[in-house]
This record gives C-alpha cells, structure tokens and sequence, in this order.
C-alpha cells in the first residue's frame, strides 16, 4: 500500500534542524525586561526592577559598567576637580590658615592613578549591584530587531519591556576634528599626560569650566571661547555675571561672542582661526591643546530604532509619553536620549519611575526641581526658575539674597566669594528657585530642592532651625531676606 504524503518519513537533515531550531528557540533568554546601557539611568533602572521582582539583564556594549558618567564624565572630573583645588590650596591658600609647607610640586601621574582608582572602585561598586539583585550583563552591542526582541553581539534576547539608556555623545564642531591628542572631547582632558601650557576651551558650558579650571589650577593658561555673549547659558544672569568675575578673578581668560572657524595642528600646538559671533575680522591663537565642550547629543545609532519604527524628534532625541513609552508599544526610554537636561540624576530619576510604573506603582519625576550644578571652585549650583525666566512668563516674584561675605563659617574657611539668591512668589511665597555661588553650593542647594519639593514657601525656610555656624545659614538668611528682615547684613 503506497504511503500518503502526508506521512512520508521526513529527511534526517530537516529533522536535525527542525531539532536544533527548537533546541535555540527554548534556550534563547528571556527576560520581563531589558535595559539597553548601564549608565546611571540604565543600571539604576535595572537594579529598581529587580528589586521589584522582575527578571531583568542590562545590556552593555562598553568593557565596565557605569557608562558615560562613571568611566570618563562625571566621577573621574570631580576626582581632578578635587585633587586639583587641593594642589592649588598648598601652593598658596593654605598659608593664611596657619599651614607652612615646603615647596609644591605636581605629580600628575599620580593625581591621574587616584582618579582611575575611583572610577575602578565605583565600577566594581555597580558590578556587585547586579550581582546582589540578580541583574544579567549581557555584554555586547544592543540593537532591537523587533518589539520584545533585541540582538546582543549575534545572539538574540526576549524581553516583555525594553528600555533605552543609551545616553549622549560629545558634538563635534566643523573645521575642529578631534582626535585627543590636540584637540580633545572631554573624554581626551581627563587623560591629558602633562599639562597644556595653553588650553583653550570651546564652549562655556558646565563641561568647559569645570574641566579648564582643573588644568587652570594646575598650571594652564585658560581661555574660554563662547559663541554667546556670556558663559554658562540658561543659568540666573546675576548669578553668572558674578560666576565669571570669580573665574576671571582666579587667572581664567575669556572670549565671549566669538567663534572658532578653523584649527592648523602643527608639530608643536594648534593655530585657531577665531572670528565675532556678530561678524567681523578673523583672529589668530596659538595653543597646544583645545577642549571641544559645545554641548552633547543624544547616542541612538545602531539601535535598529528606525526598523522598528521609534519616533524621534528634530533633535533627534527619542519621543516619549509621561510614561517614558515610546510609540512603540514595550519600548522606553529615558535620560539623555529624551527631552530634559542631560544630567546623571535626571536619568536615574527616571529609570527609577519607569521599572515602577512597569511593576504596577505609581510614580513621578519633578522636572521643576531638577538641580544643576557647576563643579568649579566656588560652586554654582541652581534649582527652579531664573529671574530672566519669572519675567518672560509675568510671574511676580520676590528676591532674597544673602553675600557668603557676611557668613562667619565662610568667613573662617576663607571662602567668602559669591552668594544666595532666593526667588519666591510673590503672593504664594511659594520658593520658585534658588541659585547659589559660594563654597560647597551644590550641598546647600538640596534643603531648598526638599523644600520646594513638597511646595515649600520661603518663610518655610527662614522659620526653620539652621546651626550655627554653618555655611546653610546663608539660605536661611536668603530666605528671610525675601521678605526684607536678613538679621546679618
């Protein structure tokens, strides 16, 4: 009796790789979700989902955790940023304290060894994170193939929820080709082998300043070249009139309305073609090294973004819901990738409301009180509206503002550069914003975040204890000169 087709023996080599192509299917990972960058957003992210009993991996195409942040931005640029203030303090500052030393010499490679001993300790810091809330590193390049799946280095990986943390790249400007050797990102100004005797920085951002007040201090000739009529744009105008002249103060040259058109690197610097923002003659500088620090750009290439349909927007930032959802169903995204400051905290903000929205919880980011703070020495450090803001939007407000000059603990540290400032309601009172230059800004400003964190008013701060002498005594009196009645000035 001949056999049906339908129960003809099928051939030894499809069967072995029918076999084989279930045996893959049934060993490919799956996970309720997959956090593409270990960044501050994408592993805060991570560890917040497991810990709320999600099966999770972060994928990390880089050789440590920690991403941008940790391994060559944030934690490695406080560690010279504080080496280096120490460095200037013994070679002159000191002494008024008391303190006589020898001569003072550098020793940049082992000012260099301590900023790469942090960096190695905080990555291993993250390292054990994910070990101890049982989050997966899949090392190897992420790109989503489809809603749900995504390719890690040739391997495909399940997930129910996606979640992109890619963060930002450092923008190029045209004729200024960086290649770390002269003409540096801030990735190559944290690795400089001997200090440039002429810097110039591009850009006069947060990165710029902090970075050049670092090779300032220890022995550079800064100049700061800004397209803009002023350094540190979108900061409290008052605030950075003051900023400048502290730098300025410092040994900190500027060049503000102007442009770089153009860089000749030759065996011995680089010559830049300098031209005014408004128009006008070309100028020449000589320097051996420039720090490109124009501002960052969202890091979205080799996503397969545009296969699976992810809308970005002209910024080509990724579009995002109050839920962090993209327009794609399952897939999220959060921190430097999408609107907002491209700050660490911002990012670990939201990767903390993302795994708690996707758990069930509620969960929010105020964008208000959002601080940002600049790491030089003094520091500036700001939250909520500026002045030049309140006015465009015809709030009525109040200022409070309150001179370190006049605070004994600043006085006895010898840091008695910069101020307070206070904006409040006018009617509500209600504390708007706070900008601070001074010593240790950016941990004074956080009693104002609290407070305008649960809607805090300005008497809220100015009736609440403040020990003396501390430098937060300078807040409290901000907050009562809101309303005219500072008792120290």
């Amino acid at each position: 009796m001949e056999q049906s087709e339908a129960s003809q023996p099928i051939p030894a080599e499809l069967s072995a790789r029918t076999a084989l192509e279930e045996k893959s299917m049934s060993e490919q990972k799956s996970y309720d979700l997959v956090v593409i960058g270990a960044g501050p957003g994408g592993y805060v992210c991570a560890i917040r989902a497991a810990q709320l009993g999600m099966k999770v991996a972060c994928v990390e195409k880089g050789d440590t955790l920690g991403g941008t942040c940790l391994n060559v931005g944030c934690i490695p640029s406080k560690a010279l940023l504080h080496a280096s203030e120490r460095f200037a303090e013994a070679k002159g500052p000191i002494s008024k304290f008391g303190v006589k030393l020898g001569e003072v010499s550098l020793d940049l490679p082992g000012m260099l060894a301590h900023k790469d001993g942090v960096v190695e300790a905080n990555v291993k810091g993250i390292e054990f994170l994910f070990k101890k809330n049982k989050v997966d590193w899949l090392k190897g390049t992420g790109r989503i193939t489809a809603p749900g799946t995504i390719d890690v280095g040739g391997e495909s990986v399940a997930a129910k929820n996606i979640v992109i943390a890619t963060g930002s790249t450092h923008l190029e400007l045209p004729g200024l080709e960086i290649d770390e050797k002269r003409i540096l990102s801030s990735t190559g100004a944290l690795v400089l082998q001997e200090v440039p005797k002429r810097l110039v920085v591009v850009g006069g951002g947060y990165i710029g300043l902090e970075l050049g007040s670092v090779w300032q201090r220890l022995g550079s000739e800064v100049t700061v070249v800004e397209f803009l009529d002023r350094i540190v744009p979108g900061m409290d105008g008052e605030i950075a009139k003051t900023f400048q002249r502290v730098l300025r103060k410092q040994g900190m040259k500027f060049k503000l309305g102007s442009k770089v058109t153009a860089a000749e690197i030759g065996d011995s610097g680089v010559t830049l073609t300098l031209e005014p923002a408004k128009g006008g003659d070309a100028q020449e500088m000589e320097c051996d090294a420039v720090l490109v620090a124009i501002g960052r750009k969202p890091y979205t290439e080799g996503l397969g973004l545009e296969d699976v349909g992810v809308e970005l927007d002209e910024r080509g930032r990724v579009k995002v819901d109050k839920s962090y959802q993209t327009n794609v169903q399952g897939i999220y995204a959060i921190g430097d990738v999408i609107e907002g400051p491209m700050l660490a905290h911002k990012a670990e903000e939201e990767g903390v409301a993302v795994a708690e929205m996707l758990a069930g919880h509620s969960a929010h980011v105020n964008y208000e009180t959002v601080p940002g703070i600049v790491y030089t020495s003094p520091e500036v450090a700001s939250v909520g509206k500026t002045e030049e803001q309140l006015k465009e939007e015809g709030v009525e407000y109040r200022v409070g503002k309150f001179p370190f000059m006049a605070n004994g603990r600043a006085r006895a540290m010898n840091a008695t550069d910069g101020m307070v400032k206070i904006l409040a309601d006018k009617e509500t009172d209600r504390i708007l914003g706070a900008h601070i230059l001074g010593p240790e800004a950016g941990n004074l400003l956080h009693e104002v975040v609290v407070a305008m964190e649960f809607g805090g008013s300005a008497e809220d701060l100015a009736r609440s204890f403040h020990a003396h002498p501390t430098l937060n005594e300078a807040v409290k009196e901000a907050a009562l000169a809101v309303h005219g009645r500072p008792l120290h000035i």
